[in-house]
């Protein structure tokens, strides 16, 4: 699906060539492979500087020249099987726009929901809930390719959880989606089991199994 996002609907976020590309510095840092089980690290030093760091899912084995294995997991992708998905939900959302970049990036390295840069919000519909001018929950698209919409940055500032705000921005963008002719997807860390079982219970299915790996960039 990373492939697909960065030749197709996300092309011009993306920098890179025939074999491998990654999103563009300032958008979620993410790498994808036109082969998974061959992964062409070489052809992306031209675009990647030393020391940054990069998720990318699919392949196994050594780390090239070059790159450091940082993070080995495994998440798991889920595919909307909830049918319709009845009325969007009543919560008041803002749509993030680059004015709430800083707020963003504050709320994700606070949660941590996974790889997130200051432009990401610029790659789909972002939705906000805020408590005065305090950004306290967001969710939002991020990879999209073919009728396949990515749902991502589901996070809730710790001082708020339990109030079903993520939740409900999600199931706004599952409806929206939904209206869109699009399938929602998702990816969760196996370990997150918590995450795992609320997105089965709002309508997700497990898809697949995927290996998930932080590199970084050391020469």
């Amino acid at each position: 699906i990373t492939w697909h996002a960065l030749t197709g609907p996300h092309a011009e976020f993306s920098v890179g060539g025939e074999t491998a590309r990654r999103y563009a510095p300032g958008f979620s840092p993410i790498i994808g492979f036109a082969d998974v089980q061959k992964p062409d690290f070489n052809s992306l030093l031209p675009h990647c500087q030393v020391g940054e760091h990069f998720y990318c899912s699919g392949w196994s084995g050594q780390a090239p020249s070059g790159w450091r294995i940082e993070v080995d997991s495994v998440m798991h992708q889920m595919v909307w099987d909830g049918g319709n998905s009845g009325s969007e939900p009543a919560l008041t959302a803002v749509r993030l726009g680059p004015e709430h970049s800083t707020d963003a990036m504050a709320l994700t390295e606070l949660t941590k929901p996974g790889p997130f840069g200051p432009r990401t919000i610029g790659l789909g519909e972002y939705l906000g809930y805020f408590d005065g001018v305090r950004l306290v929950a967001m969710a939002g698209e991020r990879m999209h390719a073919g009728k396949w919409r990515e749902i991502s940055s589901v996070c809730t500032h710790p001082d708020y959880q339990g109030k079903g705000l993520a939740r409900q921005l999600t199931a706004k963008l599952i409806f929206r989606q939904l209206s869109r002719g699009e399938t929602p997807f998702l990816h969760v860390m196996q370990a997150n089991t918590t995450a795992h079982d609320l997105y089965a219970r709002m309508g997700f299915k497990r898809y697949s199994e995927r290996a998930v790996r932080v590199v970084e960039r050391i020469g």
